[in-house]
């Protein structure tokens, strides 16, 4: 990374005001959000089913359970969560992007999704949730697109349960130098026109593999989980380590 002024921050590989962050974001994640989960598996190949799927599995989450789903988009996440909370569960699905929230909301209950999951547009960096509200809190894909990472590790902190988890499942550094170059190609070369081919929108795919690249690598991420107040923190490596989960509980 370079350096930057204090109040500056990374929009993919430009330094911007950190004041225009949130907007230019909300402005790329309104322009995708029709085409989101078309896209999500044309760039995968449909892998990131598995990602969400194993993320689940890491969570602990039981039935009852109060769970919130953060930047949680196009509701993905959510929909594996809902199931397993059962009726005396709750899922809170927030997103800061009016227009995502709104495509998931109608995706889950198009699935018929409705009796144990709530919708709220929030900013990760200061959650309108009392203290201690969560058993579980995850955050998909999400967590490179905040202007102040820290702070919302902090407010993830605050309002979560203690002896609860959260759960970071985001794109990170390969582990193999081999698989780094494939994945620059693919991301610099490959990601934007098929984003300009299948959503229209070559330019906000530009930032999305931009965004990826600016994110804390896993030991990093880590480090700055442990200094928010997470404990036993750990991460799993997930295709050659294109893509991460951290864990990290709240005592």
């Amino acid at each position: 990374m370079t350096d930057q002024q204090p109040d500056s921050t990374h929009f993919g590989f430009k330094t911007v005001k950190q004041t225009e962050k949130v907007s230019l974001v909300a402005n790329v994640f309104h322009s995708v959000a029709a085409k989101y989960d078309l896209m999500n598996d044309v760039m995968s190949l449909g892998i990131h089913r598995l990602w969400k799927r194993f993320t689940i599995d890491c969570s602990g989450v039981r039935p009852g359970h109060q769970v919130l789903d953060l930047a949680g988009g196009t509701g993905d996440i959510t929909a594996l969560f809902s199931k397993r909370v059962g009726p005396t569960g709750k899922i809170i699905l927030a997103d800061i992007n009016e227009s995502m929230l709104n495509v998931g909301r109608d995706k889950l209950r198009d699935l018929g999704l409705v009796n144990n999951i709530d919708y709220v547009q929030a900013n990760a960096e200061a959650l309108p949730f009392a203290d201690n509200s969560f058993d579980i809190i995850s955050i998909g894909f999400g967590l490179r697109n905040v202007t102040d990472k820290d702070a919302a590790l902090r407010s993830m902190y605050r309002v979560l349960k203690p002896g609860g988890r959260l759960l970071v499942l985001e794109f990170s550094k390969p582990e193999y130098e081999w698989l780094s170059k494939v994945y620059d190609l693919y991301s610099f070369k490959l990601l934007p026109t098929i984003g300009g081919l299948v959503a229209n929108d070559k330019e906000s795919y530009q930032y999305l593999a931009e965004s990826i690249r600016m994110h804390p690598d896993q030991d990093t991420l880590k480090q700055m989980m442990e200094t928010a107040g997470f404990e036993h923190v750990s991460y799993h490596n997930l295709t050659g380590g294109i893509v991460a989960l951290h864990k990290g509980y709240k005592f």
